[in-house]
Parts: structure tokens; sequence; C-alpha cells
């Protein structure tokens, strides 16, 4: 995959996987191991808060999605799950924005002479968000941990989850973009060994201490 060249500033980390991957889970580590995280949807979610800098394109949108200042999330999630135009006229609104954020967390990283900053996106690959990253770290498991995981979530069916599904890319080509992939189904230490290797890896190339081949993937 292409990346961006870099100086000194951090190496940009994509963080991305499926739903029920255990990319929170990956996040959450990487953050206990001194690498900060911006979050795309912890974005999204203070954009569509009350006061949000994305409430009033996005009521102007859908009208009547919005509540004492704030969008309903789930309002707007009945408006746009199963409408792939309103969920495009979403995502023009949103994802400016969300850019805009992750631009100004990627400053302060470099700004603090971090090696390593991480960009979690769930949608990485499918919005193109990997242009933007000098590397991208998959999160995975098995199909059956996957679906074990996610139809244990309050509210989830099986045709919800595949209705999530058919908007993401299937694992197996994510696994075959990635240039670090975490395999989850064994063990949260598992897991977290192959993020500190990872990490090792991309330090060592931030302090210029010989070239790293993205082509030879850690699993």
């Amino acid at each position: 995959m292409k990346r961006r060249p870099h100086g000194k500033r951090p190496i940009v980390l994509g963080l991305t996987g499926s739903i029920g991957m255990g990319k929170t889970t990956a996040a959450r580590a990487l953050r206990r191991l001194g690498v900060p995280v911006h979050d795309a949807d912890a974005a999204v979610h203070r954009l569509m808060r009350r006061g949000g800098a994305a409430v009033r394109a996005v009521e102007a949108a859908f009208p009547g999605v919005s509540e004492a200042g704030a969008v309903d999330r789930k309002r707007l999630g009945a408006r746009v799950f199963q409408d792939p135009p309103a969920l495009r006229r979403l995502e023009a609104i949103l994802h400016p924005l969300v850019r805009r954020s992750s631009r100004a967390f990627l400053r302060r990283a470099a700004r603090g002479g971090l090696a390593v900053a991480v960009l979690d996106i769930p949608l990485l690959f499918e919005t193109g968000g990997e242009a933007h990253c000098d590397a991208v770290m998959v999160v995975s498991a098995p199909e059956f941990v996957q679906r074990a995981r996610v139809l244990a979530r309050p509210g989830m069916t099986p045709a919800r989850l595949e209705a999530i599904l058919a908007r993401q890319l299937p694992d197996r080509e994510k696994r075959a973009r990635a240039d670090f992939i975490i395999d989850t189904g064994l063990s949260q230490r598992h897991g977290l060994r192959q993020i500190i290797l990872a990490l090792a890896r991309l330090r060592r190339r931030h302090a210029g201490d010989g070239d790293i081949d993205w082509d030879e993937k850690d699993t």
C-alpha cells in the first residue's frame, strides 16, 4: 500500500476493524501504552451533541432529528440506516468535520514530539482514509467469535448484523491490505503482545534505525 512520506512528525497509524473484532479494546491498549488515539466515532458524538458543529447542518438535511440543540442519534439512525442516499448525505456533512478534528489532533501530536499517533476509524478503507496514514493496523477475529460478540449486544439481531456487515469491507480484504494484523480471537494478552511488537517496529522506523518492510505483516 502506498504511504505518505514522513520526516520526524509522528507516524500516522490507522486503526480499523469490522464490528465485533475488538477494535475498542485495541484502542484502549494503545492509549495505555502511551500512544494518543483520535476516535472518529467519539468525534462524531461531539459534533452532534448540544452545541456541536454538525447539529444545524444535520437538522437542515434531516428535519426533526434534533431536540434541545442536539441530534437525537436514534432518530437519525432510523432515517439513514437502510437508506443509502440519505446515509451519503449525512457522511458528506460529517466526514469533512471529522477530518478537521483529526488534523488538529495530529498537529498536537507533532508538537508533542511523539513517535506514533493513531487514527481510529471504523470505515477506514471504505472511506479512503488509509491515504492519510503511514501504516494500517487491522483488528481481526474468526467469524464465529465476531458473530457471538455482536449478537450478545442488547438489541442486536442477525438481520441487523448482516445490514451492518454489508456496509463494511470483508475482513479478509482488510487483512490483505493491512500492515499489522491484531488477532483478538485467542486472548487479550495475545492481542496486546502483537500491539507491543507493532509499536516497536513503528518506533524504530520513526527513529530512523533502518527501513521497515511493510509487506512483512505481523500476525
